[in-house]
């Protein structure tokens, strides 16, 4: 496997919108860089806020996963630019960027410096070859202390790998879950 580097991510992967390398003063980086492309994170998060029901405590169970557990906040509607994640807590939210794998790419993502060291932890699957649309991500907030994420602005970098050979079975062959999502969307199993 070989790590793409700048000039053969534009080439090769569809991002979408697609931006260059580029300063942004005031911003948290975002775009191409020399091996990867660091996404942004969207407008709308779902934070996970634990009700407490009667008879006990409300277990996350990824089998039978309830909406109940998020308060939802789109930014673009309430014009803010950022969300409060409550101390031991995370929030769910979608990229900015509609992504496309090739069949001979794999991509995995990491968080950026900026947020690891305020103790926030962002927390994505490999995208498979051939896996398409916008990309779920998971903030964790380990601190105890609220902490503040800023909606339309880089959260973490897509790092790609390219294989000699296409691979034997794609996420697309394999009619994978969550094949091209529109946005943010809760664990389910088939």
């Amino acid at each position: 496997m070989a790590i793409l580097c700048d000039s053969q991510i534009r080439e090769l992967i569809s991002i979408e919108p697609f931006e260059p390398a580029a300063k942004r003063p005031g911003r948290i980086s975002y775009g191409v860089s020399s091996y990867g492309y660091d996404i942004r994170v969207g407008s709308r998060f779902k934070i996970f806020t634990p009700t407490p029901r009667s008879g006990g405590i409300t277990i996350v169970d990824p089998k039978a996963f309830s909406d109940e557990l998020f308060v939802e906040i789109d930014c673009a509607e309430t014009g803010a630019d950022h969300v409060i994640i409550p101390p031991n807590s995370f929030a769910l939210c979608e990229t900015v960027e509609v992504i496309e794998i090739p069949r001979d790419v794999l991509a995995i993502c990491v968080g950026k410096s900026t947020y690891a060291r305020c103790g926030l932890v962002l927390n994505v699957t490999p995208l498979e070859p051939e896996w398409r649309g916008k990309v779920t991500l998971e903030i964790s907030n380990t601190t105890p202390l609220p902490a503040k994420v800023y909606a339309n602005e880089g959260i973490g970098q897509l790092i790609f790998f390219r294989a000699p050979m296409v691979c034997a079975v794609s996420y697309a062959d394999k009619a994978g879950k969550y094949q091209d999502q529109k946005g943010l969307t809760l664990p389910k199993v088939d």
